[in-house]
């Protein structure tokens, strides 16, 4: 079917300038709000690929040995142009993803938290130093940047996620490859030219769009020194076992069951609010949504009807809408592909299928849009057992579930069976009570009355169990010892007015 004339070709991002190269095919981009084809991507050759880290390793030297001044520099020139014209961005992720406009404009904003933070990073690159650690000895120690490296990810925050990486990655003197989720590739563009406003080398950001075929690329090539990741965890331990085995530094961040824990003492109103938020926000398609409420008897019912209550009230529909008249802009937009839309689906049959009571089914959503837009409502289900696949599987999609439990100790072990180990909350107003779920969840990361419990910049992002491949999360003090790798240097320099005796000694030297 040949494409709208109105299409755009979104192509590979090498020394500062677009790039065709010789892809193996084109994927299409749609908007998901109308089913419309926008435009379309090249899928990288293996020949593509060698030329954009070509281009990355060549520049790496270089920006690895510019000053730490310049750098930040370059690093503030950044934050302020995104800061100034962050509305031109959130348009592009509308478009694309399909989230509503206030959703892009949030995901931008946390993004560029990870921006202000690289900003002061110049103080986290400082080394240590010891004068006279031995007679006439003095050891320091220093950080220096990798060279090369790759971040691949996903389709949910195409603008987010990417900036969880490279700006620490940058600012610590790496050249870059991002390669974006095909589904919505033009933030990453959009990102690099903003890089080159900036002030940045050419071939120090680079953008290699494509498949499977640029990601081995990223997970192979001897030039590539550390890869960062996010997707579901079967490609993040491929991803790990791959570049691992390769030599490379691996952190890849893959799913996640995330659980809200509810106490009979909770604000009720708080936690309902904070379920609607936290479980159908960004239509669900985010790691750190919350899919499953754990209520803790006696408050079941309760809770679910002021979940319902609220849960019918939200408008689904075109983010990308100029609200006029006053009309409300909608509060949850499509989802990013119809394929993704009817997964998602089949996930709300098979759960009625099963046994779970559908509360609110969003199956039958009408919404404000394109009629051939990727619809598909809120959807609430109570009475969900363990064994059913809307609890086992992580959906990744507006489906929020509701696990009835008797004791804060049964809904503990529910948390910590899963094979994810990601975000959990609880909603409690017993301060003693929050502060043994802490201690005895084993999760990464942990809210208390807070729903997506995701760091601020300067501490690290990652969860535990299958949810991460690799021993460094993102962001924070350990993402920036994950860009960089240490050196102790041991120096002696001889006083001529005192030196010592010369003389053979085989044995190991010694401290005096």
């Amino acid at each position: 079917m040949p494409l709208p004339d109105d299409t755009v070709d979104i192509v590979h991002w090498v020394d500062g300038a677009g790039l065709t190269g010789s892809p193996t095919g084109w994927a299409e981009v749609t908007n998901p709000a109308t089913g419309q084809v926008t435009g379309r991507v090249a899928l990288a050759s293996e020949a593509d690929a060698t030329h954009v880290i070509a281009s990355a390793s060549r520049a790496a030297g270089a920006w690895g040995t510019t000053s730490l001044a310049r750098r930040t520099q370059v690093l503030f020139s950044f934050r302020e142009l995104l800061f100034s014209r962050k509305d031109e961005l959130a348009a592009i992720i509308t478009a694309e993803h399909g989230k509503v406009h206030s959703d892009a404009m949030g995901e931008i904003s946390r993004g560029l938290e990870v921006v202000e933070f690289a900003c002061g990073i110049s103080h986290l690159l400082k080394g240590g130093h010891s004068e006279e650690a031995s007679t006439g000895v003095d050891v320091h120690s220093k950080r220096v940047p990798l060279g090369v490296v790759g971040i691949i990810s996903p389709f949910n925050f195409p603008a987010m996620v990417p900036m969880w990486f490279f700006p620490i990655a940058i600012a610590a003197g790496n050249a870059v490859v991002l390669k974006p989720s095909e589904k919505d590739p033009s933030a990453a563009n959009w990102l690099a030219a903003l890089w080159q406003e900036a002030g940045l080398p050419d071939g120090v950001f680079n953008v290699l769009h494509g498949d499977k075929t640029a990601v081995d690329a990223l997970l192979t090539s001897p030039e590539v020194q550390a890869i960062s990741f996010v997707g579901s965890t079967p490609i993040a331990e491929y991803v790990y076992e791959t570049a691992s085995r390769h030599g490379k530094r691996v952190q890849a961040l893959g799913g996640a069951k995330n659980h809200m824990v509810v106490l009979p003492d909770a604000d009720l109103d708080l936690a309902a609010d904070s379920a609607v938020n936290a479980g159908y926000g960004s239509a669900g398609e985010r790691c750190m949504a919350i899919s499953v409420l754990v209520a803790v008897d006696p408050i079941g019912d309760e809770l679910v009807a002021r979940i319902a209550d609220r849960t019918r009230t939200l408008l689904v529909g075109d983010g990308g809408r100029e609200a006029t008249g006053g009309e409300k802009e909608a509060d949850m937009g499509p989802l990013v592909t119809k394929a993704h839309r009817d997964r998602v689906s089949s996930f709300i049959d098979s759960g009625e299928a099963a046994g779970a009571k559908v509360v609110v089914d969003g199956r039958d959503v009408t919404a404000r849009g394109g009629e051939e837009g990727f619809w598909l409502g809120p959807t609430l289900f109570d009475d969900v057992t363990p064994d059913m696949d809307i609890y086992t599987e992580e959906i990744f999609g507006p489906v929020l579930s509701v696990v009835r439990v008797k004791t804060y100790e049964e809904a503990v072990a529910l948390v910590n069976a899963n094979q994810y180990g990601n975000g959990t909350a609880v909603f409690t107003n017993d301060g003693g009570a929050a502060r043994r779920f802490e201690a005895d969840v084993t999760v990464g990361m942990i809210g208390v009355n807070v729903p997506v419990p995701v760091p601020v910049a300067y501490y690290s992002f990652g969860g535990w169990k299958r949810s991460l491949f690799g021993d460094t999360h993102a962001h924070g003090t350990e993402g920036v010892h994950f860009f960089t790798r240490g050196k102790v240097v041991t120096t002696r320099w001889i006083d001529p007015a005192n030196r010592p005796e010369g003389g053979l000694e085989l044995g190991f030297p010694r401290n005096d």
